[in-house]
């Protein structure tokens, strides 16, 4: 009579649930506790001008590399970094009413294609000529022709762009906005320019909406609400980029039967968009609109800072400042433009 063997599998206990749900709080905690930080920050005049998304980013950067973060609140990091982040950005889309947009004319409209067609050909090129990662220089490219940060994160899935150089371009962006809005404040008494006129340029070229809000105020109202409407303009136009982007990276992939649901387009844009869309008809009252802004700006900053937590000082060194370099001068090449939009915006 054969025995029969019986064979004993040793199976692995699971991490206890617990234990996961402490480890992804610990890092949620950690990238609230300096979006908050970055909030006081804000309040500070001469920083208010770099808005609290982008201090929140610097603040991560310095604290991933002076001191040691947890391995145990890596998961948390990651889920601000990707999922607040996202939900942020869908919710951004409550600033933005079409019907203004569509109020405002078409040479607006006009105003903002040729930025955004400008832009994004001319640093692609440059990318091209300095020799640095194509997908790097999409996300600079987008970043500076649309609407900085959050252009940058909507489009990384796209370009399957490294997490290190979404970090890198976000950081470029950013203290280049914040130059360009500083730059604006000291030229305003010199420029030819009624206040609308500036309003617009500032609106046209600028990176993030807070330096465009930084940027417009010697103005007055007259150049702010010009310069909001410009950019406004600028981040509805993100829907269209990314899904151009999105076919022209994978159009050699597609077959004939290939649909536009099928573009790995990211969810989160379309949210913003449906956001846009609830705004413009006036479906939430405003005063949950301005507390679904607020929770935007923070869920914001929580993301830019779990992306700085993953800066390492040896990625800039990595790339080099090529990419800067390739930043820098699509921003000049943007502002050497202006004549050409003031152009368009007086005679359409």
């Amino acid at each position: 009579m054969e025995r029969q063997q019986i064979r004993h599998y040793q199976v692995k206990p699971k991490p206890p649930i617990n234990k996961n749900a402490a480890a992804l709080v610990k890092g949620i905690a950690l990238t609230f506790f300096l979006a908050i930080l970055a909030g006081q920050l804000a309040n500070i005049p001469l920083l208010s001008i770099m808005g609290m998304m982008i201090l929140a980013i610097i603040l991560g950067g310095l604290y991933g590399n002076l001191f040691s973060v947890p391995e145990s609140a890596q998961a948390g990091i990651t889920f601000s970094s990707k999922i607040l982040l996202r939900t942020g950005i869908i919710l951004l889309g409550f600033r933005l009413n079409l019907q203004q947009i569509i109020d405002a004319g078409f040479s607006i409209l006009i105003i903002d294609v040729i930025v955004i067609a400008f832009t994004m050909c001319f640093i692609l090129t440059l990318g091209k000529w300095f020799n640095i990662n194509m997908n790097l220089a999409a996300l600079l490219a987008a970043g500076t022709a649309i609407c900085g940060a959050a252009a940058i994160v909507a489009l990384a899935p796209i370009v399957k762009s490294k997490h290190e150089h979404t970090a890198i371009a976000v950081s470029c962006i950013a203290v280049l906005g914040t130059i360009g809005a500083l730059l604006f404040i000291f030229l305003y008494p010199y420029l030819p320019l009624t206040d609308k006129e500036y309003g617009i340029i500032v609106g046209a070229s600028l990176h993030e909406l807070a330096h465009v809000i930084a940027g417009a105020v010697p103005g007055g109202d007259i150049s702010s609400d010009s310069a909001v409407l410009v950019k406004l303009g600028r981040v509805l136009l993100l829907i269209p980029v990314a899904v151009l982007i999105s076919y022209f990276l994978n159009r050699k992939k597609q077959n004939h039967s290939r649909k536009l649901r099928d573009l790995p387009v990211p969810w989160f844009i379309f949210g913003f968009i449906l956001m846009s869309i609830i705004n413009t008809f006036q479906w939430i009252p405003q005063q949950i609109i301005d507390y679904l802004l607020l929770a935007s700006t923070y869920l914001l900053a929580m993301g830019m800072a779990g992306l700085g937590l993953n800066i390492k000082w040896k990625d800039f060194a990595a790339v080099g400042f090529k990419p800067i370099a390739v930043a820098v001068i699509g921003f000049v090449g943007l502002l050497a433009i202006s004549p050409i939009l003031l152009l368009i915006y007086n005679y359409l």
